[in-house]
């Protein structure tokens, strides 16, 4: 039995779970802890984390494992501990403030707070001794429990400050717009986006800026999206070298396919092992149009890799998706996949030469003496270094992978973070509803529409007015916030492109009417992060930034402006226009932290043509359809004459299948071929 049990033990979380046996006296975010420390006048501690942060789990080892740092800890605040993930409207207001005091954020998030909820200190890591310039752990505590009881009102007048500043942020990068000008719509404003974006993008190893490097899926897609517009090569080749370099490096599970959230250098070999789920989905829906552009098999193959490793080690029995995997195992970050040389000799034998010259793998290792998968060479010059075919060398080492991968499979895992979270599932959904547009894998469209079969029906509350937005054991928790609603209908709308489905266009509409009523911010026509109704926040956060993951904001503009031409209505148009050029400035200045606002600037900038599809037999033309990259564009399909839909209206329903491109519902002449409608969008 665990020597300590605290009120953790009670939650769902796997996070919170994982403190459920420190010595501190943890509560869960509630009433219970915040009225204690009303009723005793005592600051509250609130530490911040995920299951798969590394850092989390050393400070937990460091300090709250340990019994005199914990009987400070329980002596003298409120403490709580929040799992990001269930509450990022909470993370995203005590990260502002600590960012705001410090400069920077991250995980773990350690915040002190009076009694009414208001921020007065923070940071991050600290150690449990003093080190590298920071004070430790208990001096902190110490201090700032002396600070409170002593100097109040510096204290009190600090918490003020710190929450004007959090109040004041949710207004950066809105500028106030009373009409939408046609002159922000220019093709120049693409241009100007791109030649900005270009400035830190990094044209030998790919991505964006310096270590540590992340993804950042929206700049690629927006230079994916320009290309298509203006086919600038310079906009092709850093998309498809970062893609590649990913693709080839230590990011990249050359085992067993996924990728781990960022890398910690330039070249992209040592990763910060975790695997998150939304870092999956958006990277296979950015090689998605990758493959559609250039129909590189090496995006293909990553991408069926990735939806392998996402089923396998990532998917319930239900059909949602967990949420992450650990960067460590047994207590080590990375041992679970990282190799020494003689493994590789003694599992593949007769191939292990080649696969160790393939992979780089060295006696020495590359990374603290063991060595992480990367190809230092592309398979085709590698293939011709030995003399050998591409084909050849790809089967040996396929084949030896799949051995390792087997092999791989008896060591300890890394803890899996098996909440299901409804955002992030709706991404997957959309990666899906992706790959199946580029590949026309029936599978990948039915695990599509399972998905969200599972979403629609395990995330509903009992009166099916509204979303949670985390589920578990058969229970969901947590009021939905606003990039839940958003990717569910930007998921909504990608399914009924694929399947020809218009009651998830229906679906779509009406959560968009929810969110409209419950998340508005009605002087701006923005949206808050929370709903009306939660009551538990100091403020109410609206999100802009492209991020980790998409702002709500940025796909809700995408959301109304394709919903708004679906079932015209011009109000809903406008609102998304109006968003877009509110966030103009920002957005030419700053394209990089808003990479999805940039891309939908981008598709207004060249016009969003409307396509229908209609006919008997359609499925053959829609597929080619679908594979074909346009960006940016509203599509519906139907075997049957309907009065719903306005672009749909009036067409009759022929033997044959008729594609007509329309603009403001007003259609041109029908054609049969794609080749044909590719040269009508030149000209569009």
């Amino acid at each position: 039995m665990p020597e300590f049990t605290n009120r953790l033990g009670k939650e769902s979380s796997p996070y919170l779970l994982q403190h459920a046996h420190n010595p501190v006296d943890w509560y869960p975010w509630g009433e219970e802890a915040i009225e204690k420390a009303k009723r005793e006048d005592r600051p509250i501690l609130i530490s911040i984390g995920y299951s798969a942060c590394h850092w989390c789990h050393v400070m937990e080892r460091e300090s709250f494992e340990n019994g005199a740092t914990a009987k400070i800890m329980n002596e003298n605040f409120v403490n709580i501990k929040i799992d990001r993930e269930e509450r990022p409207d909470l993370d995203h207001i005590y990260m502002d403030a600590v960012q705001a005091m410090t400069g920077s954020g991250g995980w773990p998030l350690n915040v002190f707070l009076t009694p009414d909820l208001k921020p007065f200190y923070g940071g991050t890591y600290f150690p449990p001794q003093r080190a590298f310039n920071r004070s430790s752990w208990k001096e902190i505590l110490l201090s700032l429990s002396k600070i409170y009881q002593e100097k109040r009102d510096e204290i009190n007048s600090q918490a003020e400050e710190l929450t004007q500043h959090i109040l004041s942020s949710n207004q950066f990068g809105q500028a106030d717009v009373h009409s939408i000008s046609e002159r922000l719509y220019s093709r120049e404003t693409g241009n100007k986006i791109f030649e900005t974006m270009m400035k830190s993008a990094d044209p030998v190893h790919g991505g964006f800026g310096k270590a540590p490097k992340f993804p950042q899926t929206f700049n690629i897609q927006y230079l994916l999206h320009y290309y298509y517009h203006t086919k600038n090569e310079d906009a092709l080749d850093q998309a498809c070298i970062s893609l590649n370099k990913m693709i080839q490096g230590g990011i990249y599970d050359q085992i067993g396919g996924g990728f781990s959230r960022y890398s910690t250098d330039n070249e992209w070999l040592v990763p910060h092992f975790e695997k998150m789920l939304y870092d999956n989905a958006l990277l296979i829906i950015v090689l998605s149009e990758a493959y559609q552009v250039t129909q590189k098999k090496a995006y293909k193959d990553t991408i069926e890799q990735t939806i392998a490793f996402i089923e396998r080690e990532m998917m319930s029995v239900e059909g949602g998706f967990y949420t992450a995997l650990d960067a460590d195992s047994e207590g080590v970050e990375g041992k679970f996949y990282v190799w020494s040389k003689n493994e590789i000799e003694q599992g593949l034998m007769d191939d292990a030469l080649l696969f160790c010259e393939f992979y780089g793998i060295t006696d020495g290792g590359n990374w603290e003496h063991t060595n992480i998968l990367n190809v230092p060479i592309v398979l085709p010059a590698f293939a011709a270094t030995k003399k050998l075919s591409v084909e050849e060398v790809s089967s040996r080492i396929r084949k030896a992978s799949e051995k390792l991968l087997e092999q791989r499979g008896i060591r300890v895992r890394p803890s899996l973070d098996d909440k299901i979270l409804l955002g992030w599932n709706a991404l997957m959904n959309t990666a899906y509803s992706k790959a199946y547009a580029a590949f026309n894998d029936e599978n990948f469209k039915d695990r599509a529409i399972a998905n969200m079969q599972f979403l629609l029906s395990r995330f509903k509350t009992p009166t099916g007015k509204h979303f949670y937005h985390s589920y578990k054991n058969q229970e969901a928790r947590h009021p939905a916030f606003l990039d839940d609603y958003a990717y569910l209908i930007q998921a909504l709308i990608h399914l009924q492109e694929i399947t020809g489905n218009m009651d998830h266009l229906r679906q779509a509409r009406a959560l968009c009417e929810y969110v409209i009523e419950h998340y508005e911010e009605k002087d701006t026509g923005f949206f808050f992060f929370t709903n009306k109704d939660q009551k538990d926040v100091l403020v109410r956060k609206k999100e802009l930034y492209d991020g980790a993951v998409p702002s709500g904001n940025s796909i809700m503009a995408w959301n109304l402006y394709y919903l708004g031409v679906v079932f015209d209505l011009p109000v809903w148009k406008e609102r998304a226009l109006k968003a877009c050029s509110s966030m103009y400035d920002v957005v030419t200045k700053y394209p990089t932290s808003f990479g999805v606002w940039a891309t939908n600037i981008l598709g207004i900038s060249y016009g969003i043509p409307e396509v229908a599809l209609t006919g008997e037999h359609i499925q053959n033309l829609r597929n080619e359809f679908l594979r074909t990259f346009i960006p940016f564009r509203i599509f519906q399909s139907s075997t049957l004459e309907t009065k719903d839909f306005p672009l749909l209206a009036g067409k009759k329903i022929s033997e044959q299948p008729l594609l007509f491109l329309c603009k403001d519902y007003t259609c041109q002449q029908p054609v049969t071929e794609m080749n044909v409608l590719n040269r009508m969008l030149e000209h569009v």
